[in-house]
């Protein structure tokens, strides 16, 4: 397995694309509401970076996707392919999930949203799903392991009750979108891939309210629950440094 370490200039780059990749979910959010579809944010999303930060949204064209944004509501776990018939509903929960490349550099973070007034339920989801990216983020240095990183989010998650969708992982990034390690949300603690300074990946878990299982649909994209229930799904890129880690996508609302 061939790991990309990036210099101290690779990284520089890769904090502007990550740095517009956050302003991108910082843009959108305010429109998140009930009534506006998913096809409509997607557009917005397109113009901001292709008119507004003068990047390329790199999903585009990436594997014969069509949108800026992929866009998961409720039982959607990943993938979900924007519509302007996708009309979003009070109650809804959301992940918009956006990569911008700059300068040949991949920003890749998601966000999820809670559109209008939410169950107590769904915000728990969503909350606790926050946290295992969080957690996972904090153990984030030089000599610990890939593995270390995967038990973190999946002790969390399942404290709580909730399972780890193991089918889907983070991965790898720099000039290409996505490269290796593969980056596993579940795992045991000092396994794995020891970690260096300037690897840099994203983490991204995806946290179901019920079994880990999915299917994916006729589309080819969107996946979904087997039994129905809800998902959530947070991201940030990641670049390791000699004493921790640096969020390349920190949003302005975070304290990480």
């Amino acid at each position: 397995m061939k790991i990309s370490i990036k210099s101290s200039d690779n990284i520089k780059k890769m904090r502007i694309a990550g740095r517009l990749a956050a302003e991108v979910l910082e843009m959108i959010t305010p429109f998140v509401q009930p009534g506006i579809s998913t096809g409509e944010l997607d557009l917005m999303c397109f113009k901001y970076i292709t008119e507004e930060q003068k990047a390329i949204p790199a999903n585009i064209g990436y594997n014969g996707f069509e949108n800026t944004i992929c866009s998961s509501i409720n039982s959607v776990i990943c993938h979900g392919i924007p519509d302007n018939n996708k009309i979003l509903k009070n109650g809804d929960i959301l992940n918009i999930d956006v990569t911008v490349i700059k300068d040949g550099w991949h920003g890749d973070t998601s966000k999820m949203f809670m559109v209008g007034k939410c169950q107590p339920h769904n915000e728990r989801l969503v909350r606790v799903t926050q946290e295992c990216l969080y957690k996972a983020i904090e153990i984030v240095k030089p000599g610990i392991y890939l593995g270390d990183i995967g038990n973190a989010i999946q002790k969390h998650a399942e404290q709580n009750y909730y399972s780890v969708v193991e089918d889907y992982c983070g991965h790898g990034i720099g000039d290409v979108y996505h490269e290796e390690p593969q980056i596993l949300h579940y795992g045991q603690p000092k396994t794995g891939l020891q970690v260096q300074e300037g690897m840099c990946f994203t983490i991204e878990p995806m946290i179901n309210q019920g079994s880990k299982f999915n299917k994916v649909l006729s589309d080819g994209w969107t996946v979904e629950t087997k039994d129905g229930r809800n998902s959530a799904q947070w991201e940030h890129t990641l670049a390791v440094t000699a004493n921790g880690v640096e969020v390349l996508t920190r949003r302005s609302e975070e304290n990480i």
